[in-house]
């Protein structure tokens, strides 16, 4: 859906609230709420925030509506006596953890072994170390991981090592621009138009999103004056 049929259903929704107080808004104050709006989405399907409940693996149109976001990086990093370290973490993208993959090598198996890996708090690590079923293990194909910092730590032992770790994620959805916009932080002003990479029926989910967020800011304008201007009458 194009951006400028974005801005005139969302100037429709807000015209529906009977309000003259909707008639003047900017690109900005559109572009900021909306790619809010994708945000809220997006964690809601992710998280079963949605109406039916539903994460982002719970239904064939869970996975369809989120399937735009998912991507796969090979992990690059550096290696220690007991775990793979990554040093190329997708920070300006990621927005959620879906797995991670790897396999191993040791001495006596060289082609390497697919293992399972499984997510793991980072204050667990070292219990999980000394725990015999839950430890790094070749012969089983398990290990674990942690984030941290923006890193990514695979856990192994001295038996074997780490290779072609793979991390799946979530990334953020792309963000709408407006040519001709200025934004007010930066002063910044867009060169080039950026539509929503959602289908148009989740697209007019988050309008509805957007049209809530920019009616709670202005609302929220007008308490604020009210509570100053009751405050200077007292004074």
């Amino acid at each position: 859906m194009e951006n400028s049929t974005l801005l005139i259903k969302l100037k429709q929704r807000l015209n529906k609230l009977d309000s003259n107080d909707y008639d003047n808004i900017e690109c900005w104050q559109f572009i900021e709420a909306f790619n809010k709006a994708q945000i809220e989405w997006c964690r809601r399907n992710l998280h079963g925030g949605n109406m039916y409940k539903e994460g982002d693996e719970l239904s064939k149109k869970r996975i369809d509506d989120l399937q735009p976001l998912l991507r796969e990086l090979s992990l690059t990093g550096t290696v220690t006596n007991t775990y793979f370290e990554s040093n190329n973490f997708p920070v300006d993208t990621y927005l959620e953890f879906k797995t991670i993959t790897a396999s191993a090598t040791d001495d006596c198996c060289p082609e390497p072994r697919t293992m399972t890996v499984y997510l793991a708090e980072e204050a667990n690590v070292s219990l999980l170390l000394r725990d015999p079923l839950k430890n790094p293990d070749f012969g089983w194909g398990e290990t674990f991981c942690t984030m941290l910092n923006n890193t990514i730590r695979i856990y192994r032992n001295s038996n074997f090592n780490i290779v072609l770790p793979v991390l799946t994620y979530y990334q953020k959805p792309v963000y709408i621009q407006v040519e001709g916009c200025v934004d007010p932080y930066t002063g910044n002003t867009s060169l080039t138009n950026v539509n929503c990479q959602f289908k148009d029926d989740l697209v007019e989910v988050m309008l509805d999103d957007t049209a809530a967020i920019i009616a709670g800011d202005i609302e929220n304008i007008y308490q604020q004056q009210r509570g100053t201007q009751a405050a200077e009458r007292n004074n």
